[in-house]
């Protein structure tokens, strides 16, 4: 007899649980958050900045270097997407950077690759 009463209140904290949450969320709803507030909930600021080196090189200075180069927005996501070590290894000290896929989509690395490269330096 106990247990049908302690199963009633946990089916009511499931169903209202379930309803907080929306009907059918995008599977891109986090690549619509601003890419910098993405990036951070993703990790990249771990190793990156915007504007100072970290363990990984500056994303402004990686925009800087790969500016006028028509590969390297294809070269960068897939560098994201499978890791990568020796692009930047004055900068790093040769650690390598992990790959984020399939943590990230590939729209989600495609967005902030864009990001990275349409940010201006300083200078």
């Amino acid at each position: 007899m106990r247990a049908r009463w302690l199963i009633v209140p946990a089916l009511g904290l499931f169903i209202g649980a379930t309803q907080a949450l929306p009907a059918s969320a995008p599977e891109t709803q986090s690549t619509q958050s601003a890419p910098a507030e993405f990036a951070k909930r993703s990790g990249c600021f771990e190793c990156h900045s915007v504007d100072r080196k970290v363990t990984g090189p500056a994303y402004k200075d990686v925009a800087d270097r790969y500016r006028n180069d028509d590969k390297a927005r294809s070269a960068l996501i897939e560098t994201v997407k499978n890791g990568g070590k020796g692009h930047w290894t004055k900068i790093t000290g040769g650690v390598p950077m992990p790959p984020f896929s399939p943590r990230l989509t590939d729209a989600e690395i495609t967005r902030l690759v864009d990001w990275i490269l349409n940010l201006k330096s300083d200078n």
